[in-house]
């Protein structure tokens, strides 16, 4: 059974993480490899203690591994229990006590306006899976969103007459988010005009699937790659990435990050601060503005 928590962890790391194809590869023979060398001293992964992490990273250096290789699996090994507590697999996270690697300066993928704007046209409202796509593009992005949160929305979260919604984010913890004009209009759209014909049952969930089912993150995943291709979108785009255009745009528009980090649900200022570097044209627009001999 524990085995099957890596197949959902990679998928995971595709849907919401855009994990490109060669770390996909590398995080599951990793694992694979922990898996084998703990349950072959009879120990079950989901309840190991930092000792047993410490007893692994010791035979991997045993075994003269590179220390980049030992670092790939360590790091394999954090993202990996993080997601498991966030999931409810375990109680308690066996990689918390390891030093924290050092992060490398990475950029996310950024889509500009025009390309979201082709994106959110790709959909066609005349149908009700149209409008339903339509609906859930328009949200994503009014958002930022992570796709689990999306596809977990249920009706009682939405507030569209003030025009918020409440967001179970990580760990189980809610926030409220705003919702701009044009979502809050399509989503309307969809409670009129497809949700009726899509649910197959009594449940709560917003968004469904055309076979009557909660939507999920793989059906939504799947959805965005065909509309990005229909709207000519060169980029590898994911659902992430239109989460990391949110606070692009937002910031590139004059929005300060404390209000940012908030609608991202980060815990950490700093997680929200990548975004500072991503739009060089409004740190130039900012410093001729502003600095005495710009």
């Amino acid at each position: 059974m524990s085995h099957a928590y890596i197949d959902s962890f990679l998928e995971y790391l595709v849907v919401e993480r855009s994990a490109p194809e060669n770390t996909l590869s590398a995080y599951e023979s990793d694992l694979r490899d922990f898996f084998a060398w703990m349950e072959g001293r009879g120990k079950d992964v989901l309840t190991l203690g930092s000792e047993d992490i410490a007893a692994y990273s010791s035979a991997c250096r045993a075994k003269k591994l590179k220390s980049t290789s030992i670092g790939r699996r360590l790091s394999a090994l954090r993202q990996f229990y993080r997601f498991l507590l966030e999931e409810g697999g375990i109680g308690k996270d066996p990689t918390r006590e390891l030093a924290a690697p050092r992060r490398s300066a990475y950029l996310p993928q950024v889509l500009s306006a025009e390309e979201v704007d082709r994106l959110l046209h790709a959909p066609d409202p005349s149908t009700p899976l149209g409008i339903r796509d339509k609906a859930m593009i328009e949200l994503l992005y009014a958002t930022g969103l992570r796709v689990s949160e999306l596809v977990g929305l249920e009706l009682h979260m939405l507030n569209l007459d003030v025009g918020y919604l409440i967001c179970r984010g990580k760990g189980g913890k809610e926030r409220l988010v705003p919702i701009g004009e044009a979502a809050v209009r399509w989503v309307k759209e969809y409670l009129a005009l497809a949700r009726p014909s899509l649910a197959k049952d009594a449940s709560d969930s917003l968004f469904y699937s055309n076979r009557g089912r909660a939507m999920t993150r793989q059906n939504f995943w799947y959805m965005i790659q065909r509309y990005a291709e229909e709207a000519g979108i060169r980029k590898h785009i994911s659902p992430h990435v239109l989460r990391h255009s949110f606070a692009t745009h937002l910031l590139a528009g004059g929005a300060d990050l404390r209000s940012v980090q908030m609608m991202l649900g980060h815990s950490d200022i700093s997680t929200t601060q990548i975004y500072t570097h991503v739009n060089p044209a409004r740190l130039k627009e900012i410093h001729e503005r502003f600095h005495p001999r710009g």
